[in-house]
């Protein structure tokens, strides 16, 4: 899913999602009330329209990053996967079963969907997804403040276990330390912006130091109070240079106004990006040195 969450297309807090006051602030539009709901098709009929993508770009990515994971000789099976921001667990849904986020849309949005109550929908959708589940699904833990959110994704199946927990404010409770203590891969499609190294640190302390994190962060802010957070953990952070990842498109023009500015800001170049008319998100992955070292991002992401 996660797009990121402080420009409305993710969820609160902890998850990034933006109090309605401060995203006017900024000319961004908020979209809280779609991480309220009891189940997503909101979530997909109104990040749709804006074009949503970001859980379509993690896709091949995370996959391909699990299992280059695996494939050292410190890991034992198959990884678990935290998603921080995970909201009704799309990343799960595109990780684990043979769907694309197209899909997701087309099912949502569905005249089907459409006329059933929230629980005939739980029900169909149980179905939907055993019946595209992958034999090499990963077990995916849930982290978000957005309750509903995360009762539909459990309901559905699409989340082992799932915690509204907001680590930037309160320490993780016993359940979610014992949860996170396997986790292998840690994944962020949005709300990185509204992120500090807090989080990361209570989460550290309780993984297996050779833990890999992505993120898929908005260009209109940095990343590196956190990369820097995750050094001290013996984390290197790389960013991927050759290319940024279209997020959604402005919903007014005073969104557009506030991204070109804030990239700029931040030094980066928002020709052909975000002055064409849509948010962009960068990929940075952290990992212990020796994995940096014998296999570069950039060669964990060609051909994708």
């Amino acid at each position: 899913m996660t797009g990121a969450r402080n420009t409305g297309a993710e969820s609160a807090e902890i998850s990034g999602r933006q109090p309605a006051a401060a995203a006017a602030a900024v000319g961004m539009t908020p979209f809280d009330e779609l991480y309220d709901q009891p189940d997503p098709r909101a979530y997909f009929r109104v990040l749709g329209a804006l074009g949503y993508q970001t859980p379509h770009h993690a896709q091949g990515v995370f996959r391909r990053l699990l299992a280059a994971c695996e494939s050292t000789t410190r890991a034992a099976g198959p990884a678990t996967v935290l998603d921080i921001c995970c909201s009704y667990g799309i990343n799960a849904a595109l990780l684990n079963h043979e769907l694309t986020l197209d899909d997701l849309y087309a099912h949502y949005t569905s005249p089907q969907a459409t006329a059933l109550t929230t629980a005939e929908l739980i029900e169909w959708d149980r179905a939907y997804y055993a019946a595209h589940r992958r034999r090499d699904a990963r077990r995916v833990i849930g982290l978000d403040v957005a309750t509903p959110a995360l009762a539909y994704a459990r309901a559905v199946g699409l989340l082992d276990e799932a915690f509204a927990e907001n680590l930037e404010r309160i320490a993780p409770s016993p359940a979610l330390r014992r949860a996170v203590q396997d986790a292998r891969l840690i994944t962020i499609t949005g709300g990185a912006s509204f992120l500090s190294p807090r989080t990361f640190q209570s989460l550290l302390a309780r993984t297996d130091s050779q833990v890999w994190i992505a993120a898929f962060v908005l260009r209109t802010g940095s990343y590196q109070p956190i990369a820097a957070g995750l050094e001290s953990h013996g984390l290197v952070t790389e960013k991927a240079t050759t290319r940024t990842f279209p997020q959604r498109r402005f919903a007014s023009a005073a969104e557009q106004r506030y991204a070109v500015e804030a990239v700029t800001a931040t030094g980066e170049d928002p020709r052909g990006k975000e002055t064409n008319g849509c948010f962009h998100t960068a990929l940075y992955l952290s990992r212990p040195a020796q994995d940096t070292a014998t296999t570069p991002l950039g060669t964990l992401l060609r051909g994708l």
